[in-house]
């Protein structure tokens, strides 16, 4: 299935000179997100995943779907403040600054593998947090799965070595 063609192309968004490629049709289309989505699951299927993290917020709009099809949990990475429990941090750089995004710390379990799923690689700015945040738990990175890479952004170079599969690449 050519799923880009679900995926709606907004020049000058949110800025001057940015692409924003927006996943909603996807979304909108049963056939369309449902291929999406069993295809992650087929990339996990070998991996032997025991926990799917999710950043916020197309990272839970992909990974809950891809955790209940494996039949596994989901953990949340969210932005500070919005999770009510005892948080991990990791800081990351953007394009104009630094950032940062959190996880329970009971979230991972030492020794779960786990995979990372989120709509958009870019820069790999947030990818690399969570990575950081999953270890520091004690958790394997087994993998991370995308809808979209952004290839000039270069954000495979954070992920480094990890494996990774990625759907659509513009």
């Amino acid at each position: 299935m050519d799923l880009k063609k679900y995926i709606a192309s907004i020049e000058n968004y949110p800025q001057e000179g940015v692409t924003f490629r927006d996943i909603s049709p996807l979304m909108a289309n049963g056939n369309a997100y449902s291929y999406a989505i069993r295809e992650i699951v087929q990339y996990a299927t070998d991996k032997k995943i025991d926990m799917i993290v999710g950043p916020e917020a197309r990272g839970f709009i992909v990974g809950c779907p891809v955790a209940y099809e494996l039949g596994i949990g989901f953990a949340p990475v969210r932005k500070p403040g919005k999770l009510p429990r005892e948080v991990i941090s990791a800081d990351y750089e953007k394009e104009y600054g630094v950032d940062t995004l959190t996880m329970h710390a009971d979230a991972i379990k030492p020794g779960q593998r786990v995979l990372i799923v989120d709509d958009l690689l870019a820069t790999g700015g947030t990818v690399k947090a969570t990575i950081e945040m999953i270890e520091r738990l004690g958790g394997v990175v087994a993998g991370c799965a995308f809808l979209i890479e952004l290839d000039e952004l270069e954000g495979r170079k954070a992920i480094g070595d990890y494996d990774y599969k990625v759907l659509m690449h513009y």
